[in-house]
């Protein structure tokens, strides 16, 4: 049957909406540049439910449009459509990455297995809602995988949401079903707003149930919105209003990207549904064929980039994370983010050339019946039997079984060492520090004088890791020193902190921030931290994090913020540090026995220079 409702066309629109490839291209930029520089647009993640909104929408209008014309729906050939544009890049992305990982970082063999597995029967998602690291963690030893978490969510949509979208139509009708799919998608987001929990953001941020709300808008927006019953001809006043709503969402979620925060509880609390429903309004008036924002969207490089999107989206991380892993981008992070980009878009290629081009043109029977002819044809072959020999080699060879680090070792002692004397300085029983002492005085460089004085301070140090692993000695220095260090503290965690602190009146007239390691820190973020210290000196230590792009702009943040305000001091450990390789561990992040003495003294001298 055919619908005749008052959005019915007066010509038949285009085929192709070419500005949707716009719309691809805008969301893996910004995811792109998240990856990259998080500091520079920390909302980029926000690209991945753009393209959980295209796929929604033109999946549900692709199959209402056949149940409208009366038209058999056979769901075996869609999901053989839909599976095999998404397989055989995955598979070419798993195995290369596979192989370099065998190859060249064998640490990374932990669970290589389980996440090829669930990666190609489309469940990673869930897996890594109990064994992944946080999608915001970029410092730890970060997985070339954690972005395949979308591809799952989008399968097992692509498998149930048909079913139960025919079912719909044919039982309740099209007006029952699009309320039905708007309450699925307001469901959705509720159950991320319920099931949101700070301390394991993985729930929400992979789970199906919680990350559907995006394709069903999009599903809605196809139930309501229908882009063969939209007219061509619109009067000069709603084509202007209709374009000025496109140009709105289109800033607005521009604007989202570069504000929205992935850790803070009002993204999850209703904060990612609006810039959701911001994507479907501009999905809306890309996918109108009587308004210009298509046009306004369709370009060359977007075209390329949109049709390309998917490769770019699959290898942007391995990319990064083997970039980096081998050299200090943290020192020019506008280079080493251009190389990177530049690697993403030629492996992208190679993939659109020989993976996905070839294999939407034939069918499997074709490809058994096939035979290279050309020497190139011969090499792509050889090439690819080996990439993935060495990757069977590593994913069905020897699993080794996750152990800690000498660092995590360490670190999880000093915590429980830190938590101990935290606990005997609240109760009053605080170590006396030989001043005296020709051995301390060696070993931080300090006079009788200066330990005396550092001896009587009192002081609430917040930090990350790298004050974890640093605190023994502060307290060493500073008896009367309470130190909340955790690893993978960000700068959001170090505020939240400091506030309880507050609250509770129990910051010390000098107060420690060691925060920047793990990411940047916002502006907001670090305003808050000033107006929660108060008028008490705050002692802000430059990190030293030179794999990482955001260490300049976290140390040109601290500098600034001394610079503006008399309460603030820069402990310039990033400058200091620079040139002694020696005082750091394997990472280059974790001082050792000499670094952390030299951390401490520094963080002395400054006090003594800066304080009042």
């Amino acid at each position: 049957m055919k619908s005749q409702g008052p959005l019915a066309h007066a010509q038949t629109p285009p085929r192709f909406v070419t500005g949707v490839d716009g719309l691809r291209s805008l969301a893996v930029i910004a995811v792109i540049i998240y990856h990259l520089l998080p500091n520079r647009m920390p909302g980029g993640f926000l690209g991945v439910p753009l393209f959980l909104l295209i796929s929604g929408y033109f999946v549900t209008n692709q199959l209402t449009n056949r149940w409208q014309q009366g038209q058999g729906v056979r769901l075996r050939q869609f999901y053989r459509r839909r599976f095999s544009r998404l397989y055989p890049p995955l598979v070419g992305m798993l195995m290369a990455t596979s192989a370099y990982i065998t190859l060249f970082d064998r640490p990374a063999l932990v669970h290589l297995r389980t996440i090829v597995v669930t990666n190609l029967t489309w469940v990673y998602n869930w897996w890594a809602v109990g064994h992944g690291q946080s999608y915001f963690d970029r410092f730890t030893a970060v997985s070339p995988f954690t972005h395949l978490w979308t591809l799952g969510v989008e399968a097992q949509f692509y498998l149930l949401w048909p079913v139960l979208l025919l079912a719909s139509l044919k039982h309740l009708g099209l007006t029952k079903t699009r309320w039905l799919t708007l309450g699925l998608a307001i469901a959705s987001a509720v159950a991320m707003a319920v099931l949101y929990d700070p301390a394991n953001i993985n729930r929400v941020y992979y789970g199906t149930d919680t990350r559907a709300f995006a394709m069903l808008l999009g599903s809605w927006l196809a139930l309501v919105w229908p882009r063969q019953q939209l007219t061509t001809q619109l009067q000069p006043a709603a084509r202007r209003i209709l374009e000025g709503v496109g140009l709105v969402a289109l800033g607005l979620t521009v604007a989202s990207f570069l504000v929205v925060n992935g850790e803070a509880a009002s993204t999850y609390r209703g904060g990612m549904f609006v810039t959701s429903l911001l994507g479907m309004i501009l999905l809306a008036t890309i996918v109108h064929p009587g308004a210009r924002v298509n046009q306004w969207l369709t370009n060359p490089v977007f075209h390329y980039l949109g049709q390309r999107s998917y490769g770019i989206y699959i290898y942007q991380l391995p990319v990064m994370v083997f970039y980096e892993a081998l050299f200090p981008v943290g020192n020019h992070p506008l280079l080493s983010a251009g190389t990177e980009i530049i690697l993403i878009l030629l492996i992208s290629e190679l993939s659109y050339q020989l993976i996905e081009l070839p294999t939407a043109r034939r069918n499997w029977r074709d490809w058994l019946a096939w035979r290279p002819q050309t020497k190139m044809a011969w090499g792509s072959l050889v090439s690819a039997l080996v990439i993935l020999g060495v990757a069977l080699v590593g994913i069905f060879g020897p699993q080794p079984q996750p152990t800690k680090s000498a660092l995590q070792t360490q670190l999880q002692h000093s915590k429980q060492a830190t938590a101990a004397r935290n606990k005997q300085i609240k109760a009053g029983k605080v170590p006396q520090v030989d001043v005296s002492s020709p051995s301390l005085q060696k070993k931080y460089q300090l006079t009788k004088q200066q330990l005396a004085k550092a001896s009587t301070w009192q002081v609430t140090a917040v930090g990350d890791s790298v004050m974890v692993d640093a605190a023994g000695d502060l307290q060493e220095v500073m008896p009367h020193a309470i130190v909340d260090a955790q690893v993978g503290r960000q700068g959001d965690g170090g505020l939240s902190v400091l506030k309880d602190l507050a609250a509770k009146d129990q910051l010390a007239p000098k107060v420690v921030v060691n925060l920047g390691t793990n990411g940047a820190i916002s502006d907001q973020t670090a305003r808050e931290i000033i107006a929660t210290v108060g008028d008490r000196q705050l002692y802000w230590i430059t990190p030293h994090v030179p794999t990482k792009p955001w260490q300049k702009q976290v140390v040109k943040q601290v500098h600034e913020l001394a610079r503006t305000h008399k309460n603030v001091h820069e402990v310039a450990w990033n400058a200091k540090s620079a040139d002694h390789p020696a005082w750091f561990g394997k990472d280059n992040v974790h001082m050792n026995e000499v670094g952390n003495a030299q951390f401490t003294r520094l963080l002395v001298v400054t006090m003594l220079k800066e304080g009042k």
